[in-house]
């Protein structure tokens, strides 16, 4: 597969958009990067109106991370933003080519692919590039824990959408029409029968098997120093069991990703970076706590 053409010598913050040379077409990318970075990591969108509700937040973390000395590439998967394709055509493998290609890219310019960060559904796919490229480090901001789950939720949309327009769907019938062949519009975007398939079938607590690096939950929450939700704490206790060095952070904030308003969490920024910069001193224990407060740690032999 054919890469595009070095960037210039990085010798200031600003972003650099640019087109990519991904599997099925081009691939918009924004590039942040510090003066001397010589690593970088992948970001990966959310899904459908998610992905432009949260555009300030991914540039807002690239320049925050250029200006802590690293880097950052913001990529729209095929059929999604600027790049090329339709996102009726888009599938789950799709996207997970389009990061691979992301991570050769940065390769290809010198910058060692030090992780992957993903929001909701844009999380799974980050942890699935860092597991398929052994990257060193996953983040995963407020991630969809079951596909089917994330898919039921998007059809509720159309049908609370359906309510005031006189329409009587439930999800039920929406999910018989997807599994019959037909394509369904929710709040503007065609989904798939295969998207839809694709979307029922991840479980991300499956989807750290055999992850050797650093798996980096962050929760986004009202009151961080609550309990971690039990759906949440299950998954990462069942990772620490497994030996994965994971750990989970809940940090203050509102879930920008769903707000039709453009609304920042400074907190999971601040975090974020916090994370990526400032090295562990010692590993953290290797059993779960008996209690989930806001952080709960974990670690691989």
């Amino acid at each position: 597969m054919p890469l595009s053409p070095p960037v210039p010598a990085m010798t200031e913050t600003a972003p650099r958009p640019m087109f990519l040379d991904g599997p099925s077409g081009r691939l918009f990318a924004v590039l942040y990067a510090g003066r001397a970075a010589r690593r970088a990591l992948v970001y990966l969108p959310p899904f459908a109106e998610e992905m432009n509700r949260s555009r300030r937040m991914a540039a807002l973390l690239g320049r925050r991370l250029a200006a802590a000395g690293e880097a950052l590439l913001v990529v729209d998967p095929r059929g999604t933003g600027d790049s090329d394709g339709a996102f009726r055509d888009a599938r789950w493998d799709h996207w997970r080519a389009d990061a691979t290609a992301a991570a050769a890219w940065l390769r290809a310019q010198g910058l060692a692919p030090l992780g992957a960060v993903g929001l909701r559904s844009g999380a799974l796919l980050a942890l699935d590039l860092a597991r398929a490229e052994g990257l060193d480090h996953a983040l995963l901001w407020h991630p969809v824990t079951k596909g089917e789950m994330f898919l039921s939720q998007l059809l509720r949309v159309r049908v609370a959408a359906g309510l005031e327009a006189g329409a009587r769907e439930t999800v039920k019938d929406l999910r018989v029409r997807l599994a019959a062949g037909e394509t369904l519009d929710v709040a503007g975007y065609p989904v798939t029968p295969g998207m839809a398939a694709d979307l029922d079938g991840l479980m991300l607590k499956d989807m750290a098997e055999g992850y050797r690096g650093r798996l980096t939950w962050l929760q986004v929450a009202a009151d961080p120093a609550a309990p971690v939700p039990p759906a949440v704490g299950a998954v990462v206790e069942g990772w620490m069991r497994r030996r994965i060095d994971a750990e989970i952070r809940q940090v203050a904030g509102e879930p920008f990703w769903s707000i039709e308003e453009t609304t920042l969490a400074p907190a999971l920024l601040e975090e974020t970076v916090e994370v990526v910069t400032v090295p562990r001193h010692a590993p953290p224990p290797p059993a779960p706590p008996a209690h989930l407060d806001g952080t709960m740690r974990g670690t691989t032999p």
